[in-house]
């Protein structure tokens, strides 16, 4: 565990770097506000020490970042908080805006900052790598692509040994998409109800968000199926999940037996022969839902599932890009958790810490399939800085424990929220296994229905005062349907709502 997160266990609460006056809002009564010393969890914050000075902020004033973000940046209104922060610098956990102010980064750029803003480690692989070459494409060979390849595949079960790098996760899944149809010769992939995996042309099809929907015609052959969620599903208990919190549900089952997960097998059969053809290409799913909501599925679920859809022709693929290397703390890879082998894995964001990088990892003999129909070619996949830093990564995590601290941290945060839920009303869930946790809010605990949106306008908006760096997401209405997710990759907490 980092020096900085032994001292965030002790207090779970922050400070500012400067005295702030927060500005005037908008005043709510009820359960949000109420029973605030019970746990002792309110008295005034102190924020973790930090022995790194930032540098002077001397680059564009923030009025004109305003300017130019509105006048040549994409009006999709992806920033949070009316004041967007504008960040300067980062230095592992710890975020600097333009005017010196630290934050707590609870948040990582999406899930993505696996190991720390500009670790030591990484940085010197970038530096040394940019001073003896930048790009080749995959014409010509070089070293760090096949020192990484090496490294990577060590790290995943057989047959899983063939590597495609490519440099994000759409495009991850993208390729494994077309892989699942090379192999099989079949044409529909199903996903769960809630799943995203990408915003591309083709894989938004997988995406079963509302917001990400469009009118125009995209994701052809693509399924969905009912997300096993044993919160907000019609079905749970007390044992469901693979986590140390558990859901408030009541049930009649003995802890190694899921009626639950009986049921939404059920609905995945349904699908299976209602939906699509006889014979599919493919399943994708997440081993923890992210988007929407850190959402677990029943112990044994996906186990049932991949042997369903490969008595159907099909490919099971698994979706890493958020709860692989380490974030877990019980196994390297989400599926692992599960007790199954996938066909094919992809994996992101925390792949590269920051840095554009994802990879496809599948089985010879799928591989082989893939190249008789296409001659995939990918000019920045496996670029020499991308591999260099990408082994930095799988370096710094074995170095320094970070899996073992994802979940010793993780459960630790796990039990505390779990405290919270007891406590607060609109808390209705408290979820995860290692260092990606769910928080979900509600209005009220008898109904679960969502809390208003204003609520926790307000809340986002304390813990910016606090210099604690979250995020909000929304989904369907963005009026109505939010969840607070609260995640952390290897000692660094990445939390989004």
């Amino acid at each position: 565990m980092t020096v900085a997160w032994r001292h965030l266990l002790r207090a779970l609460h922050l400070q500012t770097l400067s005295p702030r006056t927060p500005k005037a809002g908008p005043s709510l009564n009820g359960a949000f506000w109420t029973s605030v010393t019970k746990l002792g969890l309110h008295t005034k914050p102190i924020m973790p020490p930090c022995d790194f000075t930032p540098e002077r902020y001397q680059s564009i004033a923030y009025s004109r970042v305003l300017d130019i973000h509105k006048q040549h940046l994409s009006p999709v209104q992806t920033a949070y908080f009316p004041e967007p922060l504008l960040l300067h610098q980062g230095h592992m956990e710890w975020l600097f805006d333009y005017e010196g102010n630290r934050y707590l980064d609870f948040f990582s750029g999406i899930v993505t900052v696996s190991v720390g803003h500009c670790h030591p480690k990484l940085n010197a692989a970038a530096q040394t790598q940019l001073g003896r070459l930048w790009h080749t494409s995959p014409v010509f060979f070089h070293p760090p692509i096949h020192e990484y390849a090496e490294k990577l595949s060590a790290l995943l079960p057989e047959p899983l040994k063939v590597i495609f790098l490519v440099n994000s996760g759409s495009e991850a899944n993208d390729l494994a998409m077309l892989m699942a149809r090379a192999h099989t010769n079949n044409t529909d992939i199903i996903s769960f109800r809630g799943a995203y995996h990408g915003c591309s042309p083709y894989t938004i099809g997988l995406t079963n968000v509302g917001f990400y929907k469009m009118r125009i015609p995209t994701g052809m052959g693509c399924r969905s199926t009912m997300c096993p969620d044993v919160f907000r599903g019609p079905w749970g208990g007390s044992h469901c999940r693979d986590s140390p919190v558990q859901t408030t549900r009541e049930c009649s089952c003995a802890p190694d037996c899921c009626q639950a997960k009986d049921q939404y097998i059920e609905q995945f059969k349904d699908t299976l022969s209602t939906s699509v053809a006889k014979s599919i290409a493919g399943f994708f799913a997440e081993p923890i839902q992210g988007v929407s909501g850190v959402v677990q599925y029943p112990k044994g679920f996906l186990k049932e599932a991949f042997e369903l859809v490969r008595e159907r022709g099909g490919v099971c693929i698994a979706d890493e890009v958020q709860t692989g290397f380490g974030r877990l703390g019980s196994h390297f890879w989400g599926f692992q958790t599960h007790d199954v082998l996938p066909d094919i894995v992809t994996m992101a964001k925390g792949i590269g810490n920051g840095f554009p990088m994802a990879a496809v990892v599948t089985s010879p003999e799928i591989a082989e399939s893939l190249a008789k129909c296409l001659f995939h070619f990918n000019t920045f996949g496996g670029n020499p800085v991308a591999c260099a830093i990408g082994s930095a990564v799988l370096e710094v995590i074995q170095d320094e424990n970070l899996q073992e601290n994802s979940r010793e941290v993780g459960t630790y945060l796990l039990l505390k929220l779990a405290k919270l839920r007891d406590e607060f009303d609109i808390v209705g869930d408290v979820r995860g296994k290692g260092l990606m946790i769910g928080i979900e809010m509600v209005k009220d605990k008898v109904g679960s229905d969502l809390p208003h949106s204003l609520q926790l306008t307000v809340a986002l908006g304390g813990c910016k005062l606090t210099c604690l760096v979250l995020s909000e997401r929304a989904h369907g209405d963005r009026k109505t349907q939010r969840r607070w997710i609260s995640d952390e990759q290897e000692g660094r907490v990445s939390t989004e709502c």
